[in-house]
């Protein structure tokens, strides 16, 4: 009897966006050939707003321009959603997972992503939840996690956001995800104290072990290779 498959795992600390990108589209050429196993990549952004495939101009609330005087890029993605921020404090998660060998295709893989950040929450006493019709997890607070993916010949990548010890001022900028009358929140502020990063991250790769039904084993991030920028 074959057991669950592989999965490896590593938190590569803080990355420049386009730099996770371009190991990103390196590992899902390599998973789809069969010649790496699936890999999550956790990490955290310097400060950066992404805009998804459907992202509408006027979500975007400071120009371009401004945004980088202050030292802080705008980038087109070509991942599902719409407008979203990344920055410290945050966790960031790429799955890199090869779906035609995963007993479920693209919809039940994204319900998938938010019930691992829910139980995720949950081990740290946050009551969270899906909403019909929205993507991402929610709080009463508002969203705490966001999630926008991308299929490429049947291998994910993109992936999701949870907001841990996040400065919620820098949504200011932003309509995130294209959502005007709902607010953000973090575990932070939902707990009311700053939250142990490092804790969030090993539950979240259990959990998702668990859920996707894989063998978790973490690798040192010297096994991956960062363009420069």
């Amino acid at each position: 009897m074959q057991g669950p498959s592989l999965c490896l795992f590593s938190w590569l600390g803080t990355v420049e966006y386009l730099s996770a990108r371009s190991l990103q589209d390196s590992l899902v050429g390599l998973v789809h050939d069969g010649e790496s196993p699936n890999t999550l990549l956790i990490l955290e952004h310097p400060h950066v707003y992404t805009r998804g495939r459907l992202s509408q101009a006027e979500h975007l609330l400071s120009s371009e321009d401004e945004l980088a005087a202050s030292g802080v890029p705008v980038h087109d993605t070509d991942r599902g959603g719409q407008v979203t921020y990344h920055g410290p404090g945050q966790l960031v998660g790429y799955p890199i997972i090869n779906l035609r060998d995963w007993s479920g295709g693209p919809l039940k893989y994204v319900r998938t992503l938010e019930q691992t950040i829910v139980d995720t929450l949950a081990d740290f006493g946050i009551p969270a939840h899906t909403e019909q019709g929205l993507t991402g997890v929610w709080t009463t607070a508002g969203k705490v996690a966001a999630i926008g993916v991308k299929i490429s010949r049947g291998v994910s990548f993109h992936g999701f956001s949870v907001n841990i010890n996040t400065d919620l001022s820098w949504y200011r900028h932003i309509v995130s995800c294209g959502i005007a009358d709902r607010p953000v929140t973090s575990m932070s502020r939902l707990l009311g104290e700053k939250v142990d990063q490092e804790a969030v991250r090993y539950s979240l790769v259990y959990r998702f072990g668990r859920a996707m039904g894989m063998r978790m084993s973490e690798v040192s991030p010297s096994e991956f290779v960062l363009a420069e920028e």
